[in-house]
């Protein structure tokens, strides 16, 4: 489960570079336009990953075999993604203020970095949670 979770940061790091920069741009792209409403098509995306964790545990659940625990490492993910992207970096819904620890803070740049060029070329820090340390030394300097 841990393993799938960790591994899931390297999957969700190559397919928002290679597949929503690239050839889904046409739905990655409301994620990088200003809009006013509350969902938008990108949001379509992860459904992927729902899909892919619903099959690993409608097959794994049994037995709770190791498609079980993927399927809970991908979940989890998932759930991580929505508490730090959405909530956190996106605040989709005001539930937290402003980031406090020097990691949050450097995440939250390094995802600023990320959408301040509006294309699909360009961009850079296409992960969630693995943060380059020059957002740590930026944010470090924020304080």
């Amino acid at each position: 489960m841990l393993g799938t979770f960790a591994v899931m940061e390297v999957v969700a790091w190559a397919v928002h570079k290679y597949v929503l920069h690239g050839f889904l741009w046409n739905i990655h792209e409301s994620h990088h336009k200003p809009h006013d409403h509350a969902f938008e098509r990108n949001d379509l995306s992860f459904a992927f990953y729902g899909v892919i964790a619903a099959l690993c545990f409608i097959y794994g659940s049994e037995q709770l075999d190791y498609r079980f625990w993927i399927g809970t490492g991908i979940s989890l993910y998932g759930l991580a993604y929505f508490f730090i992207h959405d909530l956190l970096i996106h605040r989709r819904i005001k539930l937290f203020g402003k980031a406090s620890s020097t990691y949050l803070r450097a995440l939250d740049i390094a995802h600023k970095v990320h959408h301040k060029t509006k294309g699909r070329d360009g961009s850079e820090s296409f992960g969630m949670l693995w943060v380059h340390p020059k957002f740590f030394r930026i944010a470090r300097r924020k304080r």
